[in-house]
């Protein structure tokens, strides 16, 4: 089970509410995460549900998540300013209120990333109190990214071998694996993975990862501080 210090004394933050405020800014860092090495971002949807949808707004949780976007911590002063910057840096960001079923997290939300050339990525995260999160399903694979660890995502063919030829390369790094995820879509088709590791993986590791033949992307996380 993994644990960090935000489940005893919660944390650092600017705003009203760890769950609204700080919770939304840790999504927006993971999203940010997990788009990163895509082409140019032309535009961002951001849905919010339930308890995000009805009372988020006024606890600055559209503000958290755009500053996680831009790359500043729960404590950043600039975060009540975010919406500003992000239009000042040319970042389009809009938002709407989605339904995403029953079995979702009041406090969820949805991130379209739309990029230059017509690729998009799905990011759907809750936060789940004193600003824990999840990232519970990208482009429709369920998955479970909470930040505390470091960790490698791959989207990848559902091929034998593909998870030993991972594992044996982080391996070679002395690399300690914490949890491995995989989750498919149909048999034979596309998958995706995600590797959690008590420690920060080596670049040139990562790099020769990305050159198994069925691994299409793969992307680090570093935890969140």
């Amino acid at each position: 089970m993994e644990t960090s210090a935000f489940d005893v004394i919660g944390p650092a933050m600017i705003g009203p509410s760890s769950s609204h405020t700080a919770g939304a800014v840790r999504l927006g860092l993971l999203a940010r995460s997990i788009a990163a090495e895509r082409p140019k971002t032309e535009k961002i949807l951001i849905e919010l549900h339930g308890s995000f949808a009805a009372t988020g707004r006024g606890h600055a949780t559209d503000r958290g998540i755009v500053a996680g976007l831009l790359g500043f911590l729960p404590d950043d002063e600039r975060l009540k300013d975010s919406l500003k910057i992000a239009a000042d840096k040319g970042l389009k960001v809009e938002f709407a209120n989605v339904e995403l079923g029953p079995d979702a997290h009041p406090n969820s939300a949805r991130l379209t990333f739309f990029f230059e050339g017509g690729e998009t990525l799905v990011v759907v995260g809750a936060s789940v109190g004193g600003g824990n999160v999840e990232i519970r399903e990208i482009d429709g694979f369920a998955t479970n990214l909470t930040g505390t660890l470091d960790a490698i995502i791959c989207w990848h063919m559902d091929r034998p071998g593909f998870l030993a030829r991972v594992t044996g390369l982080l391996g070679c790094v002395d690399a300690n694996i914490a949890t491995i995820l995989t989750s498919r879509k149909m048999r034979d088709n596309d998958a995706f993975t995600v590797i959690k590791t008590d420690a920060r993986i080596p670049d040139d590791c990562i790099s020769v990862m990305k050159r198994i033949s069925f691994v299409k992307k793969c992307v680090v996380i570093p935890k969140i501080g």
